[in-house]
């Protein structure tokens, strides 16, 4: 998978050949949580999966109580986002690399040790059951040692290394958000709690925070350009406005439908593409783009995503989002708006983009949420209001 590729799976949820699990690929039943989480973990750090992708078919596929269900979620996505940091606590105690299969099994051991919770003898014995004959010693060995050894006492090579994210990242992050990045980093690393809005629809609140910003009447025209998976059209349609939400791949349009038809929502979808949209200029009384990014204000989510993401996919998508900005502002009408948010905590992917030739920033503080002020934007941090960290601008096109 060349970066282009793998850039628009990380960002749109694509399914790839490797993120693929066919439940009927296997024929055998998984017994334990664990036996089922080490082997969507396997999956995912030896074959590129993606966890969000391989882990709900494997789970569905399981005969696994609903108890177990989430505990092997909590082991899968744990085990990924804090996979940095176990390899440190581990490596006190090896003299020699281990193989990849053998750190992976550490790994899943170490985290259920350290972070989960999981009382010591069920962790050990539990875990060195999953190893080959060979390397059950060592792995008991090293395990044991981990769970003798307080987590307070240990001496962390970094912050990055504590916090589990790549060194770029850390670094970027603390160039972003300077004293903040510490706090977002911690609030990152734990399981982001489920929002749902009256209607039902489960969504994080800085997305519905988002929506609220568009502001949109009951007699006004809105088309959301990057609509997928429907959680923000449907919220902007809930309020009365006429919606049509459009993406550019084909299934991800029917996941609007879909969730349009749960909410029994009249709303109009359509396949396009968001730089060449087939729309007539300045037909809409607001257009909103909520733009593909890197997604660093929601990695709690996206638990293999701090270790997909490279440095200049940042700046790759950059050059898309002005792209977009550009054709989504030609539809707003004289006096209209346009709204645009990323998941990410970025001033290159938000506000470094200069603004729409022939509009203007609205300034005023959004009505709803938790924002602060960020350049011409908003911006609400993971920690500021346990949401996923976000970015908002929003203009008016005056001529």
């Amino acid at each position: 998978m060349n970066r282009t590729q793998r850039r628009a799976a990380l960002q749109n949820s694509d399914w790839n050949d490797k993120g693929r699990t066919d439940p009927r690929a296997k024929s055998e039943k998984r017994e334990t949580a664990r036996q089922l989480a080490f082997d969507v973990l396997q999956r995912i750090e030896n074959d590129g999966a993606y966890a969000n992708l391989v882990l709900g078919p494997t789970l569905a596929a399981s005969n696994l109580s609903d108890q177990d269900r989430r505990f092997a979620t909590g082991l899968v996505y744990g085990s990924t986002r804090m996979r940095r940091a176990c390899d440190a606590i581990i490596d006190r105690f090896v003299s020699q690399p281990p193989d990849d299969a053998t750190r992976s099994l550490l790994r899943f051991g170490a985290y259920q040790l350290v972070y989960a919770g999981v009382p010591a003898h069920a962790a050990v014995s539990e875990t060195v059951e999953l190893a080959p004959g060979k390397t059950r010693g060592f792995v008991n060995a090293v395990l044991r040692r981990v769970a003798d050894s307080p987590i307070e006492s240990m001496t962390w090579p970094s912050d990055a290394s504590r916090l589990s994210y790549p060194n770029w990242l850390a670094d970027r992050l603390a160039t972003e958000l300077g004293d903040e990045a510490i706090p977002a980093m911690e609030r990152m690393n734990e399981p982001p709690p489920v929002t749902a809005r009256s209607d039902g629809y489960v969504q994080d609140r800085s997305s519905q925070w988002v929506s609220a910003s568009v502001d949109a009447g009951p007699d006004e025209r809105v088309l959301d350009v990057c609509a997928a998976p429907g959680g923000k059209a449907t919220a902007i349609a809930n309020d009365g406005a006429l919606v049509i939400a459009a993406d550019m791949r084909h299934r991800r349009v029917q996941l609007v439908r879909e969730n349009a038809i749960k909410l029994d929502l009249e709303l109009p979808v359509v396949t396009a593409n968001a730089t060449a949209p087939p729309f007539r200029p300045a037909s809409f009384d607001a257009v909103l783009l909520d733009a593909p990014c890197s997604g660093l204000g929601a990695l709690r989510r996206r638990p293999d995503a701090r270790w997909r993401i490279e440095a200049s996919d940042i700046t790759e998508l950059a050059v898309l989002q002005r792209g977009l900005l550009a054709a989504a502002a030609t539809l707003v009408k004289p006096g209209g708006r346009l709204i645009y948010s990323v998941c990410t905590v970025t001033a290159e992917e938000s506000i470094d983009h200069p603004a729409p030739a022939g509009f203007e920033v609205d300034p005023s503080e959004p009505a709803v949420g938790t924002w602060r002020r960020f350049g011409h934007g908003w911006r609400v941090l993971p920690h500021d209001a346990d949401t996923d960290g976000m970015v908002l601008i929003r203009y008016r096109r005056v001529t």
